[in-house]
């Protein structure tokens, strides 16, 4: 495994667990690509805090490098939609945070969970 990040420091938060390669650049470079292993990978994910980044990162991991497997983390549920249309495929965060609250707050289970949190009082009773 690979992880590409602008930030040397955002490589301190995998963890002395993480055993993979780093790479110091932008995931829509081709050049930090290739160093990255690209041209060998199985898979890609684009996971960047910015949508138009993530498009473009995986649109050149699908068009220019042929990565079998290619997702990519979208905010914007409306962008999402149209670049699923596309053949793009994608995971909304904004949309599976929404369900996620919705769920907890309609039914009271939060399925972010796998074990449900000890009952608490709400306050003021």
């Amino acid at each position: 495994m690979t992880i590409v990040d602008e930030r040397v420091a955002a490589f301190d938060r995998l963890g002395d667990d993480f055993h993979g390669n780093m790479v110091v650049g932008t995931g829509i470079d081709l050049d930090v690509l290739r160093r990255a292993g690209i041209e060998h990978a199985d898979a890609f994910a684009s996971v960047t805090n910015g949508d138009n980044r993530n498009i473009m990162a995986a649109q050149i991991a699908m068009v220019v490098f042929k990565v079998p497997r290619v997702i990519t983390r979208i905010y914007d549920p409306i962008r999402e939609e149209v670049y699923r249309e596309i053949g793009l495929e994608t995971v909304c965060s904004t949309t599976i945070i929404s369900d996620i609250v919705h769920g907890y707050i309609a039914g009271g289970v939060n399925r972010a969970h796998a074990t449900p949190a000890a009952a608490a009082e709400p306050a003021g009773r």
